[in-house]
């Protein structure tokens, strides 16, 4: 037992510098966020305290209302942090790719499959919708990257459905804030051991992080494809 308080100790205080750094982070982008979360937790407990005295229990109420105050703030932190966090990232080469990483289980991500000089990239993500090409930048560039990348892959895996998605704000494109919720809703039309299989045989084909590596999430705006990096194999 001596030992497993001490890790538990940790844990929590890990779980508390984790919210205390999101808070800050979150600060920056909304300044308004102390004070939306005070008005919500004081809302929500006075209707409750204010129910509880009209119906002579104000302690019970009372005690209840605290809780679903603080269940109330915590949604509502939850909600802006992450509307923060998109906003930030939004219009980053890459961003697209740290919204994949946490896409959820069942997904297959790889990053920059393909990518031009000028930082268009497509992303694949496979799972039981098929495969995914998600692809950043100029909308006029990225559909030279898209076809390459559907040619390459009809090769091996034709008779798997593939969905190309152009994150964006634009018409006919997903808003990153979107992404994941639209990838999500894809039908599910593969068997699991189909989706392992493809995995492997588009592992096996390879990709354009093999011969490159790259950092995780946003990439730096500063960098650039060496000569030759926009082809495709």
């Amino acid at each position: 037992m001596a030992r497993k308080e001490p890790a538990a100790d940790a844990a929590n205080t890990g779980r508390l510098k984790q919210i205390a750094l999101t808070y800050k982070m979150t600060r920056k982008a909304d300044s308004k966020i102390g004070l939306v979360l005070a008005a919500v937790g004081i809302v929500t407990f006075g209707v409750f305290l204010a129910i509880g005295f009209l119906i002579g229990h104000p302690i019970y109420l009372g005690i209840l209302g605290f809780l679903l105050a603080f269940l109330a703030m915590a949604i509502i932190f939850g909600r802006r942090a992450e509307r923060a966090a998109f906003g930030q990232m939004e219009g980053q080469p890459g961003a697209a790719a740290a919204v994949l990483d946490n896409i959820g289980r069942g997904w297959t991500t790889t990053p920059a499959v393909a990518m031009n000089r000028s930082q268009d990239v497509v992303h694949r993500a496979v799972g039981k919708a098929g495969i995914v090409l998600v692809a950043e930048g100029n909308p006029n560039r990225v559909k030279t990257l898209l076809a390459a990348e559907k040619r390459k892959m009809a090769r091996i895996v034709a008779d798997v459905p593939v969905h190309d998605l152009l994150v964006g704000n634009g018409e006919g494109q997903v808003p990153l804030k979107k992404l994941r919720t639209t990838m999500l809703k894809l039908p599910r039309v593969l068997p699991g051991p189909q989706v392992t299989a493809t995995n492997d045989r588009l592992r096996a084909m390879g990709d354009l992080m093999a011969n490159m590596p790259l950092p995780k999430g946003p990439m730096p705006k500063g960098m650039r494809m060496p000569k030759g990096g926009g082809k495709t194999r």
